[in-house]
């Protein structure tokens, strides 16, 4: 099968503060240094992108030697922790950035959503905005217009296809532009995370269409999701980053596993350099048991405590945590929500409520319904393991993720 997509040592490198790539003075040694064939002379100073310490540099690469391919009529998952530089690279293969050093190869129309409105024109129509990316995409008017009723239908926005862009909320926005996008035929599809704005059944529509794109019609696709679940069922392959850098390449599940355990060996998070900036952020997360003691195991007939330390830089604030248990495949399965008081928060998970696996934290830091602050993700794996006394009262529960209270008469 042919190769479509053929990336050789990526890299992008980022100053800190600027927009761009620094100075002019910066840009012209590049230049000079790749006409001849050498290295760039900043390369030492660069960094790589960990946001958790404070570096000696400010410059950092967003991405650093990637290298892969990918077939035709591929899925590719495309997975990572934020900040692992998943959207730089997407970016580029969507050519909307060029990458510092390496080089791209790409075979076919690229059609790329990477945010909410991405290519679309908020003072036109949702009629004109088809037509626009269309021709942007090389497609004659009759071409688009044999398309035109398909998009409609699939984005479920007929009433408004002649009202301007700007007038639609985003999850309108994500469905047109999904619909433009997949229907368009193009030979590379790129999604990233922004069909998470759509509801629940657009995001099935979108994977199952995804899916008859790939096997149907031999298309390729580039999915990014932190939704697991997603990644899972629909994609053949998976590269997993961190750090801007390339860490497995492969089969699906293993890729998962291995994002799933980034960052989340110790049984507690410490943030090693506060941001002074935030009003209030994390310092410390654990995982208790009935002793206050750290731990990270429990049967199904434990309680388990989740502390949290905060750092407060002022007294009164509008703050609250929002935290979600999620389990081995990023699925969240239970959420609690509190505002901010005092510098440390205890909440207490009732037992017989878990059933046997592995789970972990995810939270953060916000104003309700504005913004969020503070974000920790994957941190401080815990496992449910099994309980006699606790088989014998809810029987096989290796099915769901939850004990469910009923009764039959």
């Amino acid at each position: 099968m042919s190769k479509v997509i053929k990336a050789n040592n990526l890299s992008k490198v980022y100053d800190l503060g600027l927009v761009g790539t620094g100075t002019l003075f910066k840009d012209l040694n590049r230049s000079w240094a790749k006409l001849r064939g050498k290295p760039d002379p900043y390369a030492t100073l660069v960094e790589l992108n960990d946001r958790t310490q404070k570096g000696l540099s400010n410059m950092v690469y967003a991405l650093k030697d990637i290298n892969f391919s990918v077939d035709q009529g591929e899925v590719l998952g495309i997975i990572g922790k934020n900040g692992a530089g998943k959207s730089t690279l997407l970016k580029i293969l969507s050519h909307i950035t060029t990458p510092s050093t390496g080089t791209v190869k790409m075979k076919g129309r690229v059609a790329s959503l990477l945010e909410v409105g991405t290519g679309m024109h908020p003072e036109m129509t949702a009629r004109q905005n088809v037509f626009l990316n269309g021709s942007l995409m090389g497609m004659r008017r009759n071409e688009i217009k044999s398309k035109l009723e398909e998009i409609i239908d699939f984005a479920g926005i007929l009433k408004y296809i002649d009202t301007p862009i700007k007038r639609f909320s985003s999850g309108m926005q994500v469905r047109l532009g999904f619909a433009i996008a997949a229907f368009l035929e193009p030979e590379i599809l790129i999604v990233d995370e922004v069909l998470a704005v759509g509801d629940a059944e657009f995001q099935k529509k979108a994977i199952g269409k995804m899916q008859d794109v790939s096997k149907g019609e031999g298309r390729t696709v580039l999915f990014v999701s932190h939704n697991m679940a997603s990644v899972q069922s629909l994609c053949s392959r998976a590269i997993l980053m961190d750090s801007g850098t390339t860490v497995f390449e492969g089969n699906v599940s293993e890729a998962i596993n291995r994002y799933l355990n980034i960052g989340s060996k110790a049984k507690f998070f410490i943030r090693k350099t506060p941001d002074e900036s935030l009003d209030v952020s994390f310092q410390k997360i654990k995982v208790l048991n009935y002793d206050n003691q750290l731990c990270s195991e429990f049967t199904c007939q434990d309680n388990i405590r989740i502390s949290f330390d905060f750092k407060i830089r002022i007294k009164e604030n509008p703050y609250s945590i929002f935290v979600i248990i999620k389990n081995k495949r990023g699925a969240p399965i239970f959420s609690a929500e509190t505002k901010i008081t005092k510098p440390n928060h205890l909440l207490t998970i009732q037992k017989s409520f878990l059933v046997r696996g592995n789970y972990f934290i995810h939270s953060f830091i916000h104003i309700p319904k504005i913004i969020q602050i503070d974000v920790v993700e994957g941190v401080c794996p815990f496992n449910i393991t099994d309980s006699t006394s606790s088989f014998a009262i809810h029987g096989n529960y290796d099915y769901g993720n939850v004990f469910g209270k009923y009764t039959w008469k």
